[in-house]
Parts: structure tokens; C-alpha cells; sequence
């Protein structure tokens, strides 16, 4: 079957919901070569996977597709913006999407400044479908795995937005293993005082014991933790 090349167009496929749009994974291909697009774009739906091309980055930029889940195969050097400036780019926004790089035109000094910006792979065209593939299989789940770590992330900062400052000084003193005689002394109050603070915080943060609670503590960027309490919360992309 011939593949649909039209830039910011998604390959023909059962109608979804918008939702389940958004939570599929998608493999997006940017190369300014008609013919490699439709190559790669057929290997990559052969193994099941959801595909969308476009022939520079400004196409991509321009589609409303950066968000989903999913990973990037780019090619280097394109008239315009290169894959190396998107990859830049996206670093600068915040967006920590995975990205395979595919050239016929790379050098070791350009695939060590690939790697070391956080690239999945730099691959050499012609490049083998299984070895493609394998990179491919490993973005997709390095953004799983970063997305669902974020939504614990973001979770846990929603709870920890719900305690008191002096809540959230128990809670700190905890986390550092700190026991309740010691807490009381360093915050000047009683025993009893740090039991019902330590306990409405467990409530706050849904942690059914004290290894829970240091685990969702210990969730939450370094910058929150070590924030005094009263401080506006916030949370960067990660």
C-alpha cells in the first residue's frame, strides 16, 4: 500500500477520540528526502507503531504534535533548521523528548555532541530495519517511563501543596530520620504536636506508613525539598 507523505498528516487508521489520540504513542519522522520518509514510515508502522513525517523541523514545529507520547527519528542536516537545532531547541523549551538521530552525513564530533545532549542513538544511513527498530522500541519506553515518573512527581507536589509550613517542617525532619524527641526539640514543640503533625501528613500525602512517606518525599525535586516551608511550590519540566 502507498503511504500518505503529506507533511503533518498522520497515516491512515481506524478513527479515535481525541484522548486516545493523545496517550498513543506516536513515531515522528522529520526528513527533507520524500523517499526516505516513506521508507522508514513503512518499516515503522510494520512493527505496529503509530507513524507522523514532515519534511523539516518547521513543519513539525508548526503541528501540534510535540506533547504526545512517543519519541523523535531526525535526520541532521536539512535545509533550514537541522536536527541538531531541534534537538537544542526542544532542550531549551523543556522537552525532553527522546530522539534518534539518522544521517548519511555524521562525524564523530557531531554524534558526540548528539549523545551527550541526551540522544537515544546515532545511526548512519542505510541503517538496519531490526537495529531502527531496537532504537525506536527503546525511546518510546524511556518516555513512558519519564512521563509516568512525572505524574507521580506532580502528584506528590499537588499533596505536598495541601500541608501546613509547619507540616511540611515535620515532614522534612522526618525524611532525614529524625525522631520525634529530636524534631520537637529543633521546631520547639512537644512530642505530642510532632505525632499529630506527622500524622495529618501521612493523611495529606496518602502514605500509609513512614517508608511511604519518605518515598513521596523523596519523589519531589531537590529545590522543593530543600525550599523553607511557606515558599511558593513550583515544578520544572523534567
Amino acid at each position: 500500500m502507498q503511504a500518505d507523505l503529506s507533511p503533518a498528516r498522520e497515516r491512515a487508521r481506524p478513527k479515535r477520540s481525541r484522548l486516545e489520540d493523545a496517550e498513543r504513542a506516536v513515531v515522528v519522522i522529520v526528513d527533507d528526502d520524500e523517499a526516505v520518509r516513506e521508507s522508514l514510515s513503512e518499516l515503522i508502522l510494520s512493527a505496529g507503531f503509530e507513524v507522523l513525517d514532515f519534511a523539516s523541523t518547521r513543519d513539525l514545529l508548526e503541528a501540534d504534535v510535540l506533547e504526545r507520547p512517543g519519541c523523535l527519528v531526525l535526520d541532521v542536516r536539512m535545509p533550514g533548521a537541522s536536527g541538531l537545532d531541534l534537538q537544542r531547541q526542544l532542550k531549551q523549551l523543556g522537552n525532553p523528548k527522546p530522539i534518534i538521530f539518522l544521517t548519511g552525513h555524521g562525524d564523530i564530533p557531531m554524534t558526540v555532541e548528539a549523545m551527550k545532549a541526551g540522544a537515544i542513538d546515532f545511526l548512519t544511513k542505510p541503517v538496519r530495519d531490526q537495529t531502527l527498530l531496537d532504537a525506536v522500541s527503546a525511546g518510546i519506553a524511556l518516555d513512558a517511563d519519564r512521563r509516568a515518573r512525572h505524574m507521580i512527581v506532580t502528584r506528590n507536589m499537588e499533596r505536598l501543596g495541601t500541608l501546613t509550613p509547619r507540616e511540611r517542617e515535620v515532614l522534612s525532619e522526618v525524611a532525614r530520620g529524625q525522631m520525634n524527641k529530636q524534631i520537637a526539640y529543633a521546631l520547639g514543640i512537644s512530642e505530642v504536636t510532632v505525632k499529630l503533625h506527622r500524622g495529618n501528613a501521612m493523611r495529606k500525602m496518602e502514605a500509609n506508613s513512614i517508608g511511604a512517606l519518605i518515598r513521596a518525599w523523596e519523589t519531589l525535586p531537590a529545590s522543593v525539598r530543600e525550599a523553607k516551608p511557606g515558599r511558593s511550590l513550583t515544578l520544572t519540566a523534567s
